[in-house]
């Protein structure tokens, strides 16, 4: 099984809102996941993440593979 940590999109049209997620990555984007580790929110200035960093790094420790995007948010969070 192969996982990725990667974003799931949520919110209206426009307005999007994103879920961090742990989830094979046979599933589609907003379908079944593992576990959400937190949440991204780009319409807000700066943008509003929070973010499980515990889990996160155990995901990753186990082999998950971020997505680029999530890299990018793990880095600026500290935990990459």
């Amino acid at each position: 099984m192969a996982v990725k940590i990667r974003l799931r999109r949520m919110g209206a049209k426009k307005a999007p809102f994103y879920r961090i997620v742990v989830a094979d990555s046979r599933y589609p984007r907003d379908g079944r996941f593992i576990e959400e580790i937190g949440y991204y929110n780009p319409m807000t200035n700066p943008a509003d993440i929070k973010l499980d960093a515990e889990k996160a790094k155990q995901w990753i420790s186990n082999g998950a593979q971020p997505t680029d995007t999530v890299k990018a948010i793990l880095k600026n969070n500290g935990v990459l």
